[in-house]
């Protein structure tokens, strides 16, 4: 190689890298304003570690917020077929977006999968197409894999265990905490026409399925989420058995998302169905305390 080439591929590394470590602190500040517990969970891991979970977190805002946004069902599908081809991209080496840049080292250091990231853009198609009313079972245990699951798969890897066992903790927590997002949810979804709540089990109940805002004023609505409930709780302990197959100090912020998710789960329970307006949250000294629990061990 001559002098002259030589120097641009030291000029055309250096860009790259400066481009790396703006997308590094893009993804960073994103998931610090998210205000969620996440962030406070995932500090802490090595640093490395850490932004590859700041990458995979930015990367579910950007298509989350396509599925949520404004846009016609037309234009969303186009998006996400934009994000469904800049992941085959991030796999031949190319990043056309500061996300994409930022999850670069972690597909190298972590062999993060391709499939993952493609079937949670599946799950956000399935919101785009349309909204989901009362959906069949089998369709959605494929959401809560699609939108939580494979999260909980890409995670693993980033966190250092990717195990069978992590992965079937990652597909059981991940139904567990998306089962307690529906019902923490309930009467936001209601108000954009949306209703995560099992068909089968709404009729089981004497409930017709097709107005969200009917089922959630229908007085059978506590035995439905009663059902839920106690699903997410049996995805819950199915992730407590397969704990001690793990390698527990990787998995220290899955335990926590787990430990935090559980805690509304309960207060949800406590609360009841028929005061769906009563917001149920879990405080900040009791995060503080689960996060240094697992930080701690």
């Amino acid at each position: 190689m001559t002098q002259a080439g030589s120097l641009a591929e030291d000029v055309g590394n250096e860009q790259e890298a400066r481009l790396i470590e703006e997308a590094r602190h893009h993804v960073s500040a994103l998931t610090r304003a998210s205000g969620t517990s996440f962030y406070w969970g995932m500090r802490i891991l090595p640093p490395a570690r850490r932004e590859a979970m700041f990458a995979i977190y930015a990367f579910c805002r950007e298509v989350d917020d396509i599925a949520d946004g404004s846009l016609e069902p037309a234009g969303k599908r186009a998006a996400l077929e934009d994000w469904r081809q800049e992941i085959q991209n991030l796999y031949l080496g190319r990043a056309n977006k500061a996300v994409s840049r930022a999850l670069l080292p972690a597909l190298r250091d972590y062999k993060l999968r391709r499939e993952d990231f493609l079937a949670i853009i599946d799950g956000m198609e399935m919101d785009a197409a349309g909204p989901i009313v009362a959906p069949g079972r089998a369709e959605l245990e494929r959401y809560c894999d699609r939108v939580a699951g494979a999260v909980g798969l890409l995670s693993i890897r980033a966190f250092g265990d990717s195990s069978s066992a992590a992965e079937d903790f990652a597909l059981a927590l991940g139904r567990a905490l998306q089962l307690t997002n529906i019902l923490r949810d309930l009467k936001e979804d209601a108000a954009i026409g949306r209703l995560y709540l099992p068909r089968e089990t709404l009729l089981a109940h004497g409930i017709s399925p097709d107005d969200p805002a009917a089922v959630l004023d229908h007085p059978n609505l506590p035995g439905v989420c009663a059902e839920i409930a106690a699903e997410a709780a049996r995805h819950y302990a199915l992730a407590d058995r397969l704990r001690p197959r793990l390698d527990r100090h990787a998995m220290r912020p899955a335990f926590i998302m787990g430990a935090l998710y559980r805690r509304v789960l309960n207060k949800l329970v406590r609360r009841g169905w028929h005061d769906l307006d009563r917001d149920v949250r879990v405080s900040k000294p009791v995060k503080l305390a689960i996060i240094l629990r697992y930080a701690l061990t």
